[in-house]
């Protein structure tokens, strides 16, 4: 059975990001819920009415622009799911699969700041996935 997705609800909404959203002051490390929105296929989607999810900040380009990766509550044994630590209370993965470039307007609140060794270890697992 075909996975129905609601994209016209979701273009609605990244509209109104892309129209009243506010570029983020951010850094490399801090988790953030993002409006990840509603995607095709396997690519990671948001969660809940509004498509939101964490996101760990691996890199930033500019205010506008940062590099990010998607966390997970989901255990999974695969070598794409690294271990980000707690978020709001819970264990998060980093689903190093999805690293994707986002605009800033889609960050909504900064959550916390993963440990430095944990950050480490998933960048440098990012780099060798490339």
């Amino acid at each position: 059975m075909l996975n129905l997705k609601d994209f016209d609800g979701w273009n609605g909404r990244k509209k109104n990001i892309h129209k009243n959203g506010l570029a983020k002051l951010y850094g490399a490390r801090e988790v953030w819920w993002c409006s990840l929105g509603v995607n095709i296929g396997f690519e990671q989607d948001g969660t809940g009415k509004d498509n939101e999810r964490p996101v760990l900040i691996l890199k930033g380009f500019s205010r506008q622009v940062c590099l990010i990766v998607p966390l997970t509550t989901s255990t999974k044994k695969n070598p794409y799911h690294i271990a980000a630590g707690k978020v709001d209370g819970k264990d998060a993965f980093a689903i190093i699969s999805q690293v994707r470039l986002i605009d800033t307007k889609r960050l909504i609140n900064k959550v916390g700041i993963i440990d430095k060794v944990l950050f480490d270890k998933t960048r440098k697992t990012v780099k060798d996935m490339l």
